[in-house]
């Protein structure tokens, strides 16, 4: 279980993702489609429970249309 702001650093950056998916009009399920990824692994993204790796951050940024540096921001607040 990673540490309390671990664990928030994951959160933040799972809002992000979903504040730019809901944006972009996409599901879990499209989103997984576009970043070669499964849909379960997406929403655990979002719920903060995954400590993604730099590669799958990137897949997730270039499926969203942004950056990794982007979905990071406000993750050291």
């Amino acid at each position: 279980m990673p540490a309390k702001d671990e664990g928030n650093t994951l959160k933040r950056f799972g809002v992000n993702v979903r504040a730019r998916r809901a944006a972009m009009e996409l599901s879990q399920e499209g989103l997984a489609e576009k970043a070669d990824l499964d849909r379960t692994y997406i929403g655990g993204i979002e719920r903060g429970e995954r400590n993604l790796t730099l590669i799958s951050a990137r897949r997730v940024a270039k499926a969203l249309k942004t950056t990794v540096s982007e979905l990071c921001e406000g993750i050291d607040r």
